[in-house]
């Protein structure tokens, strides 16, 4: 049966999407705008792009950082089957993820300031043959408490009987 993320992590979702929107039209309403007017010497201009940027902020990149955050919420969802954890995510290109319970080799949780102030855990899945990358290949971003501490105590059990 798949199971969706705790309801808190649309927060995470949240302030993933007002960065990374914010720093784009930062960088496209304000920055380069007042870089051109600078060079141009209408130095008095430069206060345009600040409000243009505000403006913009308030009317695009919350209510489109509001959708995205809902939509990403909505698509992720994770399931544990009799050999693997499938992983399912994504709005415009799914990415779906199988890890083998062979496969695993190490599974932590983390809770960030975020986490604890809205309720749940990040249980992440270190598995074999998964390095170079930042992040681990099993990765289910906001889950409860409990059943964080629930899941790790699985696949540990699946990894001690393994051996």
């Amino acid at each position: 049966m798949k199971k969706s993320l705790h309801p808190g992590a649309i927060w995470v979702f949240r302030i993933k999407c007002y960065w990374g929107f914010g720093w784009l039209f930062f960088f496209v309403i304000f920055l380069l705008p007042t870089i051109l007017l600078t060079k141009a010497g209408k130095i008095s201009l430069v206060w345009v792009p600040v409000i243009v940027f505000l403006i913009c902020f308030i009317v695009i990149v919350i209510p489109l950082s509001e959708i995205y955050a809902r939509m990403a919420y909505k698509r992720w969802f994770y399931e544990f089957t009799n050999d693997s954890l499938k992983i399912e995510k994504g709005i415009v290109w799914k990415k779906y993820v199988t890890i083998p319970y062979e496969r695993i080799q190490n599974v932590d949780i983390y809770r960030g300031i975020i986490a604890r102030i809205c309720g749940f855990s990040t249980v992440v899945i270190q598995t074999a043959g998964y390095s170079g990358v930042p992040m681990a290949e099993g990765n289910i971003p906001a889950v409860d408490v409990k059943e964080a501490e629930r899941i790790k105590n699985f696949l540990i059990n699946k990894i001690s009987k393994r051996k």
